[in-house]
C-alpha cells in the first residue's frame, strides 16, 4: 500500500500546482493593463501638402472645407511625378475610413486602384451641381467624376451617405 499513497501525494501536487498556476495568470490579467479599444490614430496636418499640389497640379486640387471635428485626417500625399496624383485620407466618426484621390491618369486605371477594386454602376447622383457615379463591389465603395482635365474618386469604407457627406465639403479653392 506504500505505493499508492506516493500516486496520491504525487496527483494531488499537480492538482495544487496547476491551482497556483491559474492563480498566477489570473492576478497577472487583472492587473497587467491592456486595451480592448481602437487604437489611436494621429491626426495629420494637411494645409502644407495641400498648398503644394495646389500649386503644382494642372487641376484644380479638392480638399474638404466644414467638415466636423470628428472627422480625423490621418494620411495625406502629393506625387507631381506620378500624374499630379493627389490623396487625403480620414477617419470618419465611426470609425471608417474615407479618402479623397485626385490623379490626371488614365481613368480607368486610376479608379480601378483608388477604388481598390470596385466597379461602375448605373446610379449616378449629383452633388452640388456635379455628377457622382458610384462603384462598388471592390474593397471600397466609390463617387467618381472627371472633370477639369483630372479624376477625383471619394473611396473608403464608409458608407455611400459618409462619401456623399465628403463629397459635399470639397472645394477647390
Amino acid at each position: 500500500m506504500a505505493g499508492s499513497n506516493g500516486k496520491q501525494k504525487t496527483v494531488r501536487d499537480m492538482i495544487l500546482s496547476l491551482a497556483l498556476i491559474g492563480v498566477a495568470a489570473a492576478v497577472i490579467y487583472v492587473f497587467v493593463p491592456h486595451d480592448d479599444g481602437e487604437p489611436d490614430v494621429k491626426r495629420v496636418d494637411y494645409r502644407v501638402e495641400l498648398l503644394t499640389a495646389r500649386r503644382a497640379a494642372a487641376y484644380p486640387v479638392a480638399a474638404p472645407q466644414g467638415l466636423s471635428e470628428e472627422w480625423k485626417p490621418t494620411s495625406v500625399r502629393f506625387s507631381g511625378a506620378d500624374s499630379d496624383a493627389w490623396h487625403l485620407g480620414f477617419r470618419t466618426p465611426d470609425g471608417q475610413y474615407v479618402q479623397i484621390e485626385q490623379s490626371t491618369q488614365k481613368p480607368s486605371k486610376f479608379i480601378d486602384t483608388a477604388s481598390q477594386g470596385s466597379k461602375e454602376t448605373k446610379v449616378t447622383q449629383e452633388i452640388d451641381g456635379a455628377t457622382w457615379t458610384r462603384y462598388t463591389g471592390g474593397r471600397y465603395d466609390a463617387l467618381v467624376r472627371s472633370d477639369e482635365g483630372a479624376t477625383t474618386v471619394v473611396a473608403g469604407t464608409g458608407s455611400f451617405e459618409q462619401l456623399t457627406e465628403m463629397a459635399k465639403a470639397l472645394k477647390t479653392a
